[in-house]
């Protein structure tokens, strides 16, 4: 298990978000917190412990006046911490490679490949021709409904027809070098961990996953480690100090660096 850390960028401020709650129009969304520090200070940070594969995520549309200032936020953390963190949010085969130029390991794609509420092969072929296997993130964010975890798009927004099960996890492990998964139901309410998520995830685990989603404690981390066999890492927001929360960032870095 490792801890891998989040620089949510939203109206060109890093921010922790309400899961679900960003609309385009407006820009608005549910705060959790809203830091005084720029992207480069928590790249920095999180370069300093050594923490690598983070992601850092754009969270406003190509439309938003906001959208320059939060892609510039972005670029800066990945030029700031080069090869350390990931990135995502509005990611396509056109502009994936500038991200991995300015440093990205990755590139983190969920909107461009599950379109029209189905994967996009077409879409997926491209990217893989482009980038990569080894330097694509597929995020399958998820959403509960009638019993199974549906993944969503459009900052969360959207439902696909496309449930998580092991042969769909198996099925898209095959193009992609990793997966970040959020408990979007959780996100951002330090309310307890998606277990039945979780316990899916750890039952299949052939490629890592980074998980997300409700972690407020060392209890909760405990469960994760358990149930995904310590094979899944994870990313803790809200619950940090250095995001508002209560939670220490360097009592979280070194319980999960001595597990």
């Amino acid at each position: 298990m490792e801890l891998r850390p989040c620089i949510d960028i939203h109206n060109g401020r890093v921010k922790q978000l309400v899961g679900g709650s960003v609309q385009d129009q407006g820009d608005r969304a549910s705060e959790n917190y809203v830091s005084g520090e720029n992207s480069a200070w928590y790249a920095r940070k999180f370069a300093e412990k050594n923490l690598k594969n983070g992601h850092v995520i754009l969270l406003n549309g190509k439309d938003s006046p906001y959208y320059e200032e939060t892609k510039r936020q972005a670029l800066e953390a990945l030029r700031t911490y080069p090869g350390g963190l990931q990135v995502g949010g509005g990611i396509t085969a056109d502009n994936a490679q500038e991200y991995l130029d300015a440093g990205a390991s990755h590139v983190i794609v969920t909107s461009y490949v599950f379109q029209n509420g189905t994967i996009s092969f077409e879409n997926l072929y491209r990217l893989v021709e482009k980038v990569g296997r080894n330097k694509l993130v597929l995020d399958l964010s998820c959403r509960k409904k009638e019993g199974l975890y549906y993944i969503v798009t459009d900052r969360w927004q959207k439902y696909t027809k496309v449930a998580l099960s092991p042969d769909i996890l198996t099925m898209l492990a095959s193009f992609c070098d990793e997966f970040l998964i959020h408990g979007v139901d959780v996100e951002g309410k330090q309310s307890g961990i998606e277990e039945e998520l979780i316990d899916l995830l750890g039952r299949w685990n052939q490629i890592p996953i980074t998980y997300a989603g409700g972690i407020r404690s060392f209890e909760d981390i405990d469960k994760i480690r358990k149930a995904g066999n310590d094979r899944i890492h994870i990313t803790i927001g809200s619950a940090l100090d250095i995001y508002g929360g209560k939670l220490s960032f360097e009592e979280a870095v070194r319980y999960t660096q001595k597990s």
